[in-house]
């Protein structure tokens, strides 16, 4: 890649840092203007609503949780996807990998392999970097 490429795409990348930091000052900025309307009563009325259904859900969340594991357990025992009411548990069998530094090495020796070698095409994923 030469320099001017690199700088467009460092560029690009700033300007992606800008639009997520001023996305957080505006999801900062509207959860201050709820939290200023919010009277002291209704506070503590969503507070009282909280502790009523927060049990619930935790409780909840860990049958389903629970469950989950159980089900994938049992489809993976049967080796084959169950279609439920309103849920299907799909199998899916084991991926095959091969390690790619080895075979690279003896596809040196052995040219002929490498007619059976696939290539992905390639992607990108983004991670923020902590400001130092």
């Amino acid at each position: 890649m030469d320099v001017l490429e690199r700088e467009r795409i460092e560029s690009k990348l700033f300007a992606l840092s800008e639009y997520r930091a001023n996305l957080a000052v505006v999801q900062m900025d509207k959860e201050a203007a709820i939290a200023q309307v919010l009277t002291d009563e209704v506070k503590a009325k969503l507070l009282e609503i909280d502790a009523k259904f927060d049990p619930r859900i935790a409780a909840i969340g860990e049958y389903i949780s629970l469950t989950e594991g159980q089900v994938g357990a049992a489809v993976i025992e049967a080796g084959e996807s169950v279609k439920g009411v309103g849920i299907h548990a799909i199998y899916s069998k084991g991926r095959v990998t091969w390690n790619g530094k080895s075979l690279d090495g003896y596809a040196a020796a052995h040219p002929e392999i490498l007619a059976f070698r696939k290539v992905g095409d390639p992607s990108v994923s983004f991670r923020t970097i902590a400001e130092v």
